[in-house]
This record gives structure tokens, C-alpha cells and sequence, in this order.
């Protein structure tokens, strides 16, 4: 694990505006693809059983649309299915759950027995990203989608098998020459060399360019002299130094004949294989206890001028020769710097994935419980309400489900572009930006719901979602420190918004440099001011909502995606324009401007990540061959826009996006869609695939539905038999009665 706030680069700054493609390919159809299977290296597992499903007895109405939960469940798997319930099969084995009785160094012992079992298995599924040379399977993206499945079992043991293998090893995979990953990849991937990621510092998270520790090169020995010169640049949170790692693949300044060439990677061993005691010039801490994921062995490193051959530069983009030149095949130290953190996006690719697959935990444990649990008589005065029947509860958590579907479907697309990149099938430079504007958008997103969404489902749970031994509140524990590590969210979505400000920059310069371009920018905006933000756009609305419902407009597609698409491109539109004096001012007047903007930035890229979802799950209606299945999932996907336009109902009411009339028509039929699925929600958390070995929570196993079960026959029996006792109220009912 490594909390970097962001691995990218410091917060963009307001004057930068990169060029980008001239369509949107974030959204469109190089995003959301068809998920053809491709051939996997390694063999893959059969082909997986049928979901595991819990009896529920849930008929519905006469004439309702019934959802196909085995044929949903594998549309579900997607584009590599086998190697996903592979390892969803492997988290269903007991000696790779959690265990919450242990204590720390326990669990940390516990979850490095279960890296080496997994490295020791038969399939290798964890080493399908590698080189085929080396017994890997170069299949990166079905890497991944066995990966974040690890979640189910422990979520240590998916950071700590990340930490080894997507971080460690996939530095010396990605920024190693093809003789460097001979040489270190067979150790990194059968786990005879555990090892650190040490990239961020006590001082530096989110700004990795600007990171404290060197790499001096001393030609007269040739080798690199590797320094922390002061205590905040240590390496920090490091998962696997605490204890365990006798190597690390260390970010460092490379300084060589008095210049500094930037961040590079370092192969350094940190330990004695034999004693496991820290090598010369080598030290470092425990961070001890956190606040979850107590099985990843966390710690700090830190170098007082440790020498290292001068081969052990990881040196795929940049060289030393034996004198201290330096070399490199991309000119630009910016674009070399980019290039080279960017091959490590797998990270928040995976992360992605793990926040959707821990939503799903959370949400099929209390949608479980609350078809069972009962709570206070309703219509009939002998019967309590079982809890999804309550409005309440089904606003509180069948949204959740569609927005789960939702980021489901669009990591789907994410990692079918990660595999395009890293399998070299689509590797152009085009595609590495949109991959790495889609993880940071994905990831920053997905894993603040997923936090969101566990807590939400706690409290839906009462009490009973406060006991460990119900999961839920480990698993947010767990999820806590994902909303940092791997990039903060809040840079992460600057780092979006930078990317969507550049595009717009890019088509205004094109206009402007068309000669008409600027006067016809200028009118299309006074159009948008006459159309949108008076009230003649409200008042057309006002006329169409008489004649044809405000609700219908809202459950159409059409109007659904052109709320949302315009939403994003006013919110970059006015950012851009905001920051557009940037460019040319002084450094301190643009520091204040993006400053001014830094909130709208985030929340245009928020919004971003919103639409990409929803064209997800609208592309992902088309492969729903089962109608009653596809007409389940689009009152989902209704729910998904609908919660989407409610939460920023301020917006589109003040732009004059929607009137009044149509603002009010949100929540109504938000609300007739929550009724109307609710006959189906079980079906639709089924599907998914978890089941009881997966979900490990009492109130998720039957138990409930068994214990009111009993009390409704206890009470049944006693009315039977004439013993039930009077209650006072209804005695002075009676009394009253009889005074009359």
C-alpha cells in the first residue's frame, strides 16, 4: 500500500492547458466498448457455476417483469469471467478470510502466508500481467479483474498481494529494461523477494515531482548513492517495509554531473534475506497501529547514502552512461516524468474495481437483512413491517444499488482500456490520457461512495450493523484509507478537471484560429445566455410538462444524457473562461485564479465521472438480451440519473436546465421508481454473485427471518389460544367505550 496523494504530479496549475483530441473519447464509444473476449495466455479456470443464491420466496405481481439472475450474474463477470470467479471461488476458502480475532502481527503473518499460497497455486492468476518468459500470462486486465475479487476475502490481503505484485513488481515490469526484469521480476513474483513501493514521502504525497530524496551518481565507482537528507523525506506508508520487504523499487531525484534529471526508480535491497535486519545505511519504522487494515505490514524507510550499482537504475525511459551521461527517449523531463507514473496506473484501476466490490458486500448484507428484519405494525395491528417496505429505507439504499451498477458497468470499460494499453493491443498515447483521466475520475469517485455507502448501510442495519461479526463496519474500516492512497481524491479530480479544461481550451483555439471561429464562440454563447438562463427555456419546458407529464421527460434517455452532458460542459466552460487570464499573468495572479476556481474545477470533474456512468450502464442495456431483465435495469439506470440530477437540483434549476414544475417532478418519480423495484431488489443484489462463504454476516445468512418467524408463531398462538394479555391501552379503549 502506498497513501501517495496523488502519484501524478503536484496540483495543476491554471496556466496549464494541454492539447488534447478533438472528440470526446471519454465517453463515446472508445470508452464504452464491447467487451470482446480476448485469448488469455495461462489456461483459464472452467467456465464459472451459477451464482450462489440465498431462497428468498419473493413472488411478484401478476404480470411483472421478472429479472434472469443467472444470465444477469454473467453479464456481471465480464470480458474475462473465469478468472474472476476463480478468484472469487479462492475468496470463498476460510484460510484466506479475515480473521478480526487476531491481533496485528498475527494478521500480518497470517496475510503474507496467504501471498505465498497464492503464489505457490497451480493457475499463477496473480501473475498474469507478467511476461509470458517468465511464466506470466501477459493478460493485464485479467489480472486485475481476479485482483480487486481479494476484497471479498480480506481487503489486507488485496493490498498486501497489490503491494507485491502492482506496485513492486510492476515497476520493475513497466519501468525495467527486458534484462533488468530477467534479473529481479522471478524473485518479486514467486515472493522469495517481498518488496516495498517506495515512492511517497512523510513530506510529499501529492507532489511526487517535488519528493526530497536523491539518487547522486558517483562516477568512480559508478554507482548511485541514494540519500534521504532530511527527516521528511522519508519513505512513508509503505506497505510491506515494516517487516517483511527485503527489497524496494525507490523514487528518487537522479542527479548526475551536477544536474538533476528528475524522479527515477531505483532497485534497492532494504534487508538481509537471513536475519531480516536492515542492510547499511538502511533504516527504518513500524507506523503501527491503523485505523484498518491491520494485516499490511506499514511502515517507513530511510537511506543515509546507500550505494547501489548503477544497473540498478530502472532504465526503460532514461540511462547513465558509465561517465554520468545521461540519455532518455523522451526529450521533455514533463512529458519523460508523466510517461513513467503513468505506466503505474493499474493501481487506481484496481481501486476502482475494490470500491465496487466492497459496495456490493455492504449493500447485499443490509438489503438481505432489511427483507427480513420487521419493525413496527403498519395496516394490520398484529403484524410489524418488514424494512424495505418503508419508503425510507428503500431511499436509503436502492439508489446506492443503482449507482453501484452504475460504476460497475463503467469499470467494466475502464479496465477493458487498461488491457488495451498494457496489452499493447491499443498502446498510443491518445489512449494512456484517457486511461489515466478515467482511473483518477474512477477512483476518486467510486472509493468516496463506497465509504459513503458502508456507513449508510451500518445505520440501515441498527445495532446490528455495529457488530463485527456482521462485516460491515470492518469493511469501512478497511476502505478508509483507499480515498488517499494511490492519489487523494480531491488532486485526483483536479487532475481530471485539468485534463477536461485543456480540451475545452484546445476547440476555442481552434475556432479562434479559424478567423470566424472567435465571433461564432461569442454568439453560441449568447445563445446558450438566452436559451438556458431566461425564462423562455423554463417556460417551454412549463408548456411540454402539461401537455406530456414532467416525470415522463425525465424517465426519456434523450433528455436524461442532455442534462447531464450539458451540465459538464457549462461546468468546464465557465472554469475555462475563469481561468483563461491565467495564461498570461504572473505566477502569483494565476496561483490566485486557480485558486478562486479550484472548487468549481473538482466539481466538473465529479460531474464527469457522472455521465461517464450513465453512458455506461445505458451502453450496457443493449447487451441485456432478457426483456423483463432489460426493463428491471432501465427503471436502474432511471434511478442512477434521477439521483444524479437530484443531488445538484440547485444547478440545473439556477441555469435554467429544468423549471420549477420539472425541478419539483424529480423526487415523485424517483420515489414510484424505488416502489417499482422493489419486488426486484433481491434479484438485482443476487446477481452479483455473493454468497453467504462471500458475505460472512450473520444477518445475512437466514438467522433474522428465522427469528421472526418465531416470534410471529409465538404471537399467532398465543391470539389462537386466547392467552394473549389485554394491553392497557386497549383496556381504556374499552373503558372509554363503555362509558359513551
Amino acid at each position: 500500500m502506498t497513501t501517495t496523494s496523488d502519484r501524478t504530479a503536484a496540483q495543476p496549475t491554471a496556466a496549464e492547458t494541454p492539447e488534447a483530441p478533438e472528440t470526446d473519447r471519454l465517453t463515446g464509444p472508445a470508452f464504452v466498448r464491447d467487451a470482446a473476449a480476448a485469448p488469455e495466455a495461462l489456461a483459464a479456470p472452467a467456465a464459472p457455476p451459477r451464482p450462489r443464491r440465498v431462497p428468498v420466496g419473493r413472488p411478484d405481481a401478476d404480470g411483472a417483469p421478472r429479472v434472469d439472475v443467472p444470465a444477469l450474474h454473467h453479464l456481471l463477470l465480464g470480458r474475462w469471467p473465469q478468472w474472476r470467479q476463480a478468484a472469487r471461488d479462492r475468496a470463498a476458502d476460510p484460510d484466506f478470510w479475515k480473521d478480526e480475532s487476531l491481533s496485528m502481527a498475527e494478521h500480518r503473518e497470517r496475510t503474507l502466508e496467504q501471498l505465498r499460497r497464492l503464489a505457490q497455486e497451480g493457475s499463477h492468476q496473480v501473475w498474469l500481467a507478467f511476461p509470458e518468459r517468465l511464466g506470466g500470462g501477459e493478460a493485464p486486465g485479467a489480472n486485475l479483474a481476479g485482483f480487486e475479487e481479494l476484497t471479498v476475502a480480506d481487503p489486507s490481503l488485496q493490498i498486501k498481494a497489490g503491494v507485491q505484485w502492482g506496485l513492486f513488481a510492476s515497476a520493475i515490469l513497466h519501468l525495467g529494461t527486458p534484462e533488468q526484469q530477467d534479473r529481479w521480476l522471478p524473485g518479486a513474483m514467486d515472493l522469495s523477494v517481498p518488496g516495498a513501493f517506495a515512492m511517497t514521502e512523510t513530506g510529499h504525497g501529492s507532489d511526487v515531482a517535488a519528493i526530497g530524496t536523491t539518487a547522486t551518481y558517483d562516477p568512480q565507482t559508478q554507482e548511485f548513492v541514494i540519500h534521504t537528507p532530511f527527516r521528511a523525506a522519508w519513505k512513508d506508508y509503505l506497505g510491506n517495509a515494516a517487516a517483511h520487504a527485503t527489497a524496494a523499487t525507490v523514487f528518487a531525484q537522479l542527479v548526475t554531473n551536477g544536474v538533476n534529471h528528475g524522479v527515477h526508480c531505483f532497485y534497492v535491497p532494504v534487508r538481509d534475506a537471513g536475519t531480516m535486519e536492515f542492510l547499511p545505511g538502511v533504516g527504518g519504522e513500524d507506523d503501527g497501529l491503523k485505523g484498518g487494515l491491520r494485516g499490511v505490514d506499514n511502515g517507513r524507510l530511510h537511506f543515509t547514502r546507500v550505494r547501489v550499482p548503477r544497473e540498478n537504475l530502472l532504465a526503460r525511459y532514461g540511462q547513465v552512461a558509465e561517465d554520468g551521461t545521461y540519455t532518455s527517449s523522451i526529450d521533455s523531463p514533463g512529458r519523460r516524468f508523466f510517461t513513467m507514473l503513468g505506466s503505474l496506473v493499474q493501481g487506481r484501476v484496481s481501486l476502482d474495481g475494490a470500491a465496487s466490490v466492497a459496495s456490493k458486500l455492504g449493500l447485499a448484507i443490509a438489503v438481505r437483512y432489511g427483507a427480513e428484519r420487521r419493525q413496527f405494525t403498519g395496516a394490520s395491528p398484529v403484524e410489524e413491517v418488514v424494512l424495505l417496505d418503508y419508503a425510507t429505507h428503500r431511499r436509503r439504499l436502492f439508489p446506492r444499488i443503482a449507482e453501484t451498477y452504475a460504476i460497475h458497468f463503467a469499470h467494466d470499460g475502464l479496465l477493458d482500456l487498461f488491457d488495451e494499453v498494457f496489452s499493447g493491443a491499443g498502446d498510443t498515447p491518445e489512449n494512456r490520457e484517457d486511461l489515466e483521466t478515467m482511473a483518477a475520475a474512477l477512483k476518486a469517485t467510486s472509493t468516496d461512495f463506497a465509504l459513503t455507502t458502508l456507513q449508510e448501510c451500518r445505520e440501515a442495519c441498527g445495532g446490528a450493523g455495529f457488530l463485527t461479526e456482521n462485516r460491515i463496519t470492518s469493511l469501512r474500516h478497511d476502505m478508509d484509507v483507499y480515498a488517499t492512497f494511490e492519489g487523494d481524491n480531491t488532486v485526483l479530480l483536479q487532475l481530471v478537471a485539468k485534463r477536461l479544461v485543456g480540451d475545452y481550451a484546445r476547440q476555442l483555439g481552434k475556432q479562434v484560429r479559424s478567423g470566424q471561429g472567435m465571433a461564432r464562440f461569442v454568439v453560441d454563447q449568447a445563445v446558450d445566455r438566452v436559451l438556458h438562463r431566461t425564462p423562455l427555456k423554463r417556460a417551454a419546458q412549463v408548456l411540454g410538462d402539461v401537455a406530456g407529464g414532467a416525470a415522463e421527460h425525465l424517465l426519456d434517455a434523450a433528455t436524461q444524457r442532455e442534462l447531464l452532458a450539458d451540465r459538464v460542459a457549462t461546468k468546464v466552460e465557465e472554469a475555462a473562461l475563469a481561468l483563461r487570464p491565467a495564461q498570461k499573468a504572473d505566477p502569483v495572479t494565476a496561483q490566485r485564479l486557480f485558486d478562486d476556481n479550484q472548487v468549481a474545477l473538482v466539481d466538473a470533474a465529479r460531474s464527469h465521472a457522472e455521465l461517464v456512468r450513465w453512458e455506461a450502464f445505458t451502453a450496457a442495456l443493449a447487451k441485456v438480451e432478457d426483456p423483463g431483465t432489460r426493463t428491471v435495469l432501465t427503471w436502474l439506470r432511471d434511478v442512477y440519473a434521477l439521483t444524479v440530477i437530484e443531488r445538484d437540483l440547485a444547478w440545473f434549476l439556477l441555469h435554467g436546465r429544468l423549471s420549477t414544475q420539472r425541478g419539483r417532478a424529480v423526487a415523485p418519480a424517483l420515489e414510484a421508481l424505488l416502489a417499482r423495484l422493489r419486488p426486484h431488489v433481491l434479484d438485482l443484489v443476487d446477481a452479483w454473485g455473493y454468497g453467504p462463504d462471500h458475505l460472512r454476516a450473520k444477518i445475512a445468512s437466514g438467522a433474522e427471518k428465522q427469528r421472526q418467524d418465531e416470534a410471529r408463531a409465538y404471537y399467532a398462538r398465543q391470539r389462537a389460544e386466547g392467552a394473549a394479555p389485554v394491553s392497557e391501552k386497549a383496556l381504556r379503549k374499552q373503558e372509554r367505550a363503555a362509558r359513551r
